[in-house]
Parts: structure tokens; sequence; C-alpha cells
């Protein structure tokens, strides 16, 4: 059986990760329903910057690269996630992403992505904005220093 295959798998791996802790089990039930699960090796490029942001990515395992202009702003690790702030406002993607190991990924569609949102707000909005605050300031003083973009 492949990685995330049962959708109690994907209850659990959603389960610890931080965005989606303060989620009920119902919640997290909906949201693994919706979660693709994907596997990647290394140097795969998950997102490129400039182009459409269609997919919302959770890491669940391995670690990421986030460059702008080719410059390196951050990396991502397990518990942490990327891919929103297109999703979020419609624009291109901020960065490109590439993972640096092999990972192990719950993926959502732009569609699934709203639908989490609208199922779990109170829970992740919070969490989400956070992140996408942090970020944005990251981008905005983007000098290719390398900074921290998960949790």
């Amino acid at each position: 059986m492949s990685f995330g295959a049962e959708l109690d798998e994907r209850v659990q791996l959603l389960r610890g990760i931080w965005l989606f802790s303060s989620c009920t089990d119902d919640e997290l039930e909906r949201i693994a329903a919706l979660a693709r699960p994907l596997e990647v090796d290394l140097g795969a490029e998950l997102t490129r910057q400039g182009e459409p942001g269609l997919e919302f990515y959770v890491i669940v395992s391995g670690d990421a690269s986030a460059t702008v202009d080719g410059d390196e702003v951050g990396t991502i690790g397990a518990g942490g996630f990327f891919g929103e702030m297109a999703l979020i406002d419609g624009g291109e993607r901020t960065a490109t992403v590439t993972a640096t190991s092999p990972m192990q990924l719950l993926v959502l569609g732009r569609h699934d992505f709203n639908e989490m949102l609208e199922l779990a707000m109170p829970q992740v909005a919070p969490k989400l904005l956070a992140v996408v605050g942090a970020r944005m300031r990251a981008l905005e003083r983007h000098d290719g220093v390398e900074s921290t973009l998960g949790l």
C-alpha cells in the first residue's frame, strides 16, 4: 500500500501538522478526504516562480528550498506548507520551491483548498494568515539572506 492511501492515515498525518492542530476529528476527516498524497524525489520542482498557482502543499516528511529570482529565501520542512499565497489572491507563484530531499506531501487543489478553509476557517485561518504575513515581509526584504519560511 502506498503512502497516504488510506483516509485514516491522512487524518493522522494532518493531525501532526501544526496548521491543523486545533481542528476537530470531523474537520480532519473532511480535510483528509480532500487531500491527495504525493511523493517526490530530491530535486523535484514543486512550484515555479511566475507560474499560476493551482495547488497547496503540506509537507509530511522531507525538506524544500524556496528561491526568488534564483536566490534562496528560506527552507520549509516537515509540518510546513506552501502554495497558499497564489491560491488566496489568484496571482502567480511568488517563489520556486524545490525538494532538497525525498518528500511526502499532502496536496489540495484550488477548489479543495477553498473547501478546506470553509470547513476549518476558525482553526486554520489565523495560522495561515500569520505565515502569509511573515512570507510577505521576507519577500519585501528579499536580499538573498536566508530566512526560515516554515515552522
